[in-house]
């Protein structure tokens, strides 16, 4: 891609250069200065360094060694980071768990990681203890003296982060230290963070969104972060106080959207939006960029790497693409126009599954992200849909994406989700599934004309299916599979 100048020896250097270090070493940098907050409680870089050594310390009392797993299953807090943390400090590799997972799926990750123990919070211990894990419970960790820092390199497991499962069982994504460094490197260079900002942070610390991109990325910087739980007026009392930058997913800047055109606000001390995890609908880019005054810069990442392509800082940022290869990071496409990547922030496997991880690779060392994508003559990087969402109707290939992209132009629809129906006629019927906007009221046949009119006739929706909502995962990705049932 156009920004990639790099090449050889120099983007060797570079990759090396992002990676090297030990993460616990790298974020827990001494200070006096606040870098957390959530409610009334504080934490300064000092107190932050000095709890996660202790706990650190406890945690290799009870017998965790360098590369144990150690899961985290719990609601963001401040204790949340600091049994995270610990758990680098110790050495241990920390097994990212969604809080609200159910029995079902907490079972599936617990028995597939099989970490030594499993730190949680009061809701979730049940669940756990009935598991047969060793609790620890997350806001009473155990505390020693501090410990030696372990002898890790760049290639130490650092993180087991698990796919969103979209499309079959989640698979572990295996994360070095190098990988997790190299990610928030990339973050601070391009989105030109430093110790001056402070983040306002709503997003899941389990994700890589929240967790490589937002706590890292903090703690790297210099800068500082509050925790808020998600709420439009969570977020703009923070913004309006000193917060300088945003991550959020598009549902996030919807709600945003509509508080603010009910309660305008100034936000124009924010540095930067950034937004991903789903595609963002060009028309809530234009809304976003009217009432937030600048536009959100979009972004695109995967579990297996973090972020890797990014809409420019400075300069144009364009609805419907998300940009050019962090630093150190190829992009190239592949068969069917499958987006691949390189790079040190790239993991090298899936945990226990070499079958996957042979397959996610090409010959020449690519990873398959399973993601089409189309290049465009500036260099930039669009996504079209996944290859295992393309819908195959009377013989010709549809991607969901290019569809939904037309539908949210109506003024009908709020949110749609295009997706094959089995067909006897056509083998896979193209559905729309539709959250109405309300004004005007959606007709169907008004809606697939609507359609006919900018696609070809094998793209358009042969059905429209009125939904309150659509099905969402934490990140708020559309999960396609639950519509067709």
């Amino acid at each position: 891609m156009a920004r990639e100048a790099l090449t050889g020896t120099a983007l060797d250097e570079l990759r090396h250069k992002l990676r090297a270090g030990n993460l616990a070493d790298a974020l827990l940098q001494p200070g006096p200065a606040t870098v957390l907050r959530s409610g009334d409680r504080k934490l300064t870089r000092d107190e932050l360094r000095s709890e996660a050594a202790r706990i650190a310390g406890g945690l290799q009392r009870l017998g965790v060694k360098p590369g144990d797993r150690v899961a985290v299953y719990a609601a963001n807090s401040l204790d949340w980071v600091l049994a995270y943390l610990g758990v680098q400090r110790a050495g241990a590799c920390a097994v990212m768990m969604n809080p609200d997972y159910h029995s079902a799926e907490a079972e599936h990750i617990l028995r597939d990681s099989e970490p030594v123990h499993v730190v949680t919070d009061a809701p979730r211990a049940d669940t756990v203890r009935k598991l047969g894990f060793k609790i620890l419970p997350v806001e009473d960790l155990p505390r020693t003296d501090s410990p030696p820092m372990p002898d890790l390199t760049p290639e130490s497991p650092a993180a087991i982060l698990y796919t969103s499962g979209t499309t079959g069982r989640p698979k572990g994504a295996l994360l070095d230290h190098g990988n997790l460094l190299a990610q928030a490197r990339g973050a601070m260079e391009v989105w030109r963070w430093t110790a001056r900002d402070r983040l306002v942070h709503a997003l899941p610390l389990f994700h890589l969104h929240g967790l490589g991109m937002g706590l890292h990325g903090t703690l790297l910087s210099g800068g500082s972060a509050v925790l808020v739980p998600f709420t439009p007026e969570n977020v703009v009392h923070e913004l309006t106080q000193g917060g300088t930058m945003l991550f959020g997913v598009p549902s996030m800047y919807q709600r945003l959207c509509e508080h603010l055109e009910a309660h305008p606000a100034n936000l124009s001390s924010v540095r930067v939006f950034v937004c991903g995890s789903a595609p963002l609908p060009p028309a809530l880019f234009e809304r976003c960029a009217k009432l937030l005054g600048q536009p959100p810069v979009e972004r695109y990442g995967i579990t297996e790497g973090g972020i890797v392509v990014t809409n420019p800082y400075e300069g144009p940022r364009q609805p419907g693409r998300v940009g050019y290869p962090f630093p150190g990071v190829e992009v190239k496409l592949g068969e069917q126009d499958e987006v691949l990547l390189k790079g040190g922030q790239v993991f090298k496997g899936y945990w226990r599954n070499p079958e996957a991880t042979k397959e996610a690779f090409t010959p020449d060392g690519f990873f398959r992200t399973g993601d089409v994508g189309e290049i465009g003559d500036d260099g930039t990087l669009a996504i079209r849909g996944r290859i295992k969402e393309l819908i195959i109707t009377g013989g010709f290939n549809v991607y969901p994406r290019e569809v939904e992209l037309v539908l949210e132009a109506h003024p009908a629809v709020h949110e749609v989700a295009v997706a094959g129906v089995p067909s006897e006629k056509w083998g896979e019927e193209v559905t729309a599934f539709v959250v109405p906007s309300g004004t005007p009221p959606l007709v169907e046949r008004e809606l697939i004309a609507f359609a006919q009119e900018r696609l070809a006739s094998y793209k358009c929706p042969k059905r429209v299916v009125t939904l309150e909502k659509l099905p969402r995962n934490a990140m708020g990705k559309v999960q396609r599979s639950l519509l067709v049932k």
